[in-house]
């Protein structure tokens, strides 16, 4: 079950206790790095379809630029990027129910912590959460769109997401192939220009034809070879790997 585009809600006052080790507690100064920002809007709309062979076409921008793809060439949504801090995260007033396309896509595809940026993988594996209820422990695959997150920022985002409740399911994966997208289909209309023609509930696997005329919002990885366990069960695994 995919969750739902990273809820955040301001946490409650509370300190790290020691920044060199796993947090124990929420920050109330942190922003994710893949939280949208207000100002944040999204781009004019220069969308085109052209066909692309016998009974195919493709949509594009007409401006379109090389990073406007992912890495498996599935088109994103254009959002705008407000100016980066001192700290090199961007600013502006964070917008909690809502992921930067971009952002979520750059820590999903190239595995970094949606909070930091730093790289996710732990000498235990790679730490995905999600809400107490959101999946069924015994599956062997589970997809996600929720980035990973890097240890010291476990408990960040366990306080800063209402939807983890701040008991999240902790997914310990060694393993996490990209699987597709999350987004909307484009057709064009009768008469010229385009339009939304279909919303999937779901995230359609990379290979699927739709996927020409598809508008992305979220890349979503199949989480397999994994553990479940609580927070303070990966806290204690990861002191013992340190």
């Amino acid at each position: 079950m995919l969750a739902p585009a990273l809820p955040y809600s301001p946490p409650a006052p509370s300190r790290e206790s020691n920044p060199s080790m796993p947090s124990t507690a929420a920050d109330p100064a942190v922003v994710p790095y893949v939280t949208q920002r207000k100002g944040e809007e999204a781009a004019p709309d220069n969308l085109i379809i052209r066909d692309s062979g016998p009974g195919r076409c493709r949509l594009y921008y007409a401006d379109e630029d090389p990073k406007d793809r992912d890495a498996r060439g599935v088109l994103y949504a254009r959002v705008g990027w407000n100016s980066l801090g001192n700290d090199g995260m961007p600013t502006g007033e964070p917008q909690w129910k809502f992921m930067h396309p971009h952002r979520q896509l750059l820590t999903m595809q190239n595995l970094r912590c949606q909070v930091c940026t730093q790289p996710a993988r732990t000498r235990i594996g790679l730490i995905f959460l999600a809400g107490p209820r959101d999946e069924d422990p015994t599956q062997t695959k589970i997809l996600t769109n929720q980035p990973p997150v890097c240890a010291k920022h476990v408990r960040t985002v366990a306080a800063l997401c209402p939807h983890m409740e701040k008991r999240p399911m902790v997914l310990l994966a060694q393993s996490a192939p990209m699987y597709g997208v999350g987004g909307v289909v484009y057709g064009r209309l009768f008469r010229g220009g385009l339009q939304v023609v279909a919303w999937p509930d779901f995230a359609l696997p990379y290979g699927d034809p739709t996927l020409a005329t598809f508008l992305a919002s979220q890349m979503v990885r199949r989480i397999r070879s994994f553990r479940v366990l609580d927070v303070d069960e990966l806290l204690k695994e990861l002191g013992t790997a340190a």
